[in-house]
């Protein structure tokens, strides 16, 4: 029985969940993080268990390191290497303004590439789109090329060729040489990077991979040494995009791989759970103390996708589909120029805090529009840790409203929740309603220390019935790192019309992709039976631009056609199956199956409703105060049901349930909350 350690670090708290394997027992606790170091909050959640590291087999990490940087443009100085003729591609793009909500925006102005021009190197070679190589690179070019990237002081440089997702032997030659030339300087090519289709999101998503990997080398580079130091010498394993493991190693090769590697942890904990308690398709929620985060999960199968924009910039890598908005507990509320009240995206972050942490924050944040409320009690602490402090809340509530002509502060408070829960079930929309899914048909599942104090305003804007509180939600993100399988992915292009199909072929392709993941995860120690492999194909129409997934199963071309077509009518409400159908790429993931820590059941079956009741107290709900029962989670019985208005608290987190609500505990201890 295998001993697990997962770390997720957020932007205000560090979340660490350890799964006992020998004792069957799991622990959670959660710390401040550490912006400016995020390993320092590492290492003290790991002190914080007070457990030795040398006991532990594996540990897990969930990291904002590479969101941070692209958000915040602190990534390195690149430079780019690519065919003769191609170096404005990264700028040219396809023409299109890549950035949400500029087309009527008269002031738009285009992101900047990641490499400016003069970073940007040529050399005269090129492979045919065959795969044939017309020309391949001189040495004594590549040796100048190497000379202006050293006298330019780049930290890394992308090696993107022409076509070489179908032959790649000029990138290799190409990083080969720059390597031996610029010793310590990370290369990458974009062969290694996307061995794909498509120039232009093949090269940018290079470029972007490149603009993280020093940061990404440094950060786990001293987080692996200090973990040694601690007792642990093994292996790391990151959180990748897509809701699998992989090992630190290739986390450092392939940053671009990471953007969402936090929340991707959460959702996994979240369909773990769901499965245990029997719901299939949920909306996850994940609301901590500086954004939240929604992700559409079907048939216990969260939405995936291979496009992505980060600023204007395509990613062209497989990760879950989900939305991050800037609203958390420690979002800021504010007043724009025309007067009018805005909440985030800006945060408090850990320091100072909101307002009512007493540490310094002048700023009301959504924090202290829930202590002015009641919703948050005074006597609590946030995370099991932090003191909350009313008078400095209310104190920068009386603040703000003055700012906004005397408004009311309990009725500014109430506005302030509500502008933030119009935000969050906006970015459910665009998950759901938006992709032809009605958010109606799901459960929502909050988690996150702030995410089950809203889940029940957020149902009531969505029409959602029922939610599904787990327990400690706010250490969800860390025990989904824990219960995640080690994952490899692969790609190989194959374009060629289904008609025109050799299915051998294609099963050799196949085959060679899963004997290289096989013998990949074999040195991460999984053998034959632990490693499952799941085959799927990227197809479209003929004269489409993009392509639609879809997973491969037994029953030849025809199968194929079929659920194309019904794929293609799910996601955009039309068809044409006489219209011939093109396959673009073959996709292999790859899991080395771990172990799963087995939840206990709710031990806590007995006694009255009473004995889990802490006060009696006077909450606002929708313009006047009501009478409110508060509850001890970890004594409520099971089964038995709880009419709103009420709040339950324990370690981490508050749920509250909102007036024409009732809550009850099911088997394992989560709270499934439903719309009288």
């Amino acid at each position: 029985m295998v001993t697990t350690l997962g770390v997720d670090v957020g932007g205000t708290f560090t979340d660490v969940a350890l799964w006992h394997g020998r004792e069957q027992r799991l622990v959670m606790t959660k710390v401040p993080s550490t912006p400016e170091n995020q390993s320092r909050g590492f290492v003290d959640g790991i002190r914080e268990l007070g457990y030795p590291l040398s006991d532990v087999e594996r540990i897990v990490h969930g990291t904002t390191v590479c969101t941070n940087a692209m958000i915040q443009g602190r990534g390195a100085r690149v430079g780019l290497v690519t065919t003769s003729g191609f170096r404005d591609l990264i700028e040219i793009g396809r023409t299109q303004r890549l950035v949400q909500n500029s087309m009527f925006n008269p002031r738009f102005v285009r992101p900047r590439p990641l490499v400016p021009r003069h970073l940007r190197f040529e050399i005269d070679e090129r492979t045919l789109a065959g795969g044939g190589v017309l020309k391949a690179p001189d040495p004594e070019d590549l040796r100048i090329v190497a000379e202006g990237l050293l006298r330019e002081k780049v930290d890394s440089v992308a090696v993107c060729m022409l076509h070489s997702y179908r032959a790649r032997g000029n990138e290799d030659e190409t990083g080969r040489i720059l390597r031996r030339l610029m010793p310590g300087t990370p290369v990458c090519l974009s062969s290694d990077v996307i061995p794909e289709y498509r120039e232009y999101e093949r090269f940018s998503s290079t470029v972007v991979n490149a603009y993280l990997m020093p940061t990404m080398i440094h950060y786990l580079s001293s987080l692996e040494r200090e973990l040694s130091d601690l007792g642990y010498p093994k292996t790391l394993f990151i959180m990748n995009s897509s809701g699998g493991m992989i090992s630190s190693r290739n986390a450092q090769l392939f940053p671009v791989r990471t953007i969402v590697s936090g929340p991707a942890g959460g959702v996994n904990g979240a369909i773990y759970l769901a499965r245990q308690a029997g719901f299939s398709n949920i909306i996850t929620y994940d609301m901590g103390g500086t954004s939240s985060d929604v992700c559409l999960v079907k048939n216990l199968n969260p939405m995936v996708s291979l496009e992505h924009r980060f600023s204007g910039i395509p990613v062209k890598t497989l990760q879950m589909e989900i939305n991050t908005i800037g609203a958390g507990g420690g979002s800021i509320a504010w007043v724009d120029n025309d007067e009018r009240l805005k909440v985030g995206p800006q945060s408090a972050g850990s320091v100072p805090g909101p307002a009512g942490y007493g540490k310094g924050g002048r700023e009301v944040t959504i924090t202290d529009a829930n202590l002015v409320l009641g919703r948050l009690g005074g006597n609590s602490l946030l995370a099991g840790k932090v003191k909350l402090f009313e008078d400095f809340a209310a104190t920068a509530m009386k603040r703000l409203s003055e700012r906004l002509g005397g408004i009311e502060p309990l009725r500014l408070a109430e506005g302030v929740i509500q502008i933030s829960v119009a935000k969050m079930s906006s970015a459910i929309k665009e998950i759901s309603v938006e992709k032809g899914h009605d958010p109606r048909d799901y459960v929502l599942l909050p988690y996150g220390g702030a995410g089950p104090m809203h889940a029940t305003l957020i149902a009531e804007e969505l029409g959602i019935g029922s939610i599904l509180v787990p327990r400690s939600p706010g250490n969800l993100s860390a025990l989904g790192l824990i219960i995640s399988d080690v994952r490899m992915d692969d790609v190989t292009s194959l374009l060629v019309y289904l008609d025109e199909l050799d299915l051998g072929r294609m099963d050799k392709e196949f085959r060679a992709m899963e004997g290289k993941t096989a013998a990949l995860l074999g040195k991460e120690g999984f053998t034959r039976e632990a490693i499952k492999h799941h085959r799927s194909l990227d197809l479209r129409y003929k004269g489409q631009a993009f392509e639609l997934n879809i997973p491969m199963t037994e029953g030849g071309v025809e199968a194929i056609k079929t659920r194309f077509h019904a794929r293609f009518h799910e996601t955009y409400g039309h068809g044409n199956l006489n219209h011939r159908i093109e396959l673009v790429n073959l996709r292999l993931t790859s899991f080395g199956k771990v172990e799963k820590p087995s939840l206990e059941p709710y031990g806590c079956c007995e006694g009255s409703i009473d004995l889990a009741k802490k006060a009696q107290t006077d909450v606002y709900f929708k313009g006047r105060f009501q009478s409110t029962a508060v509850f001890e989670r970890e004594k409520l019985p099971l089964g038995v049901g709880i009419d709103g208005p009420c709040i339950i608290e324990e370690n981490g987190a508050t749920s509250v349930v909102s007036p024409g609500w009732n809550a009850r505990v099911d088997a394992y201890g989560n709270l499934v909350l439903k719309r009288r």
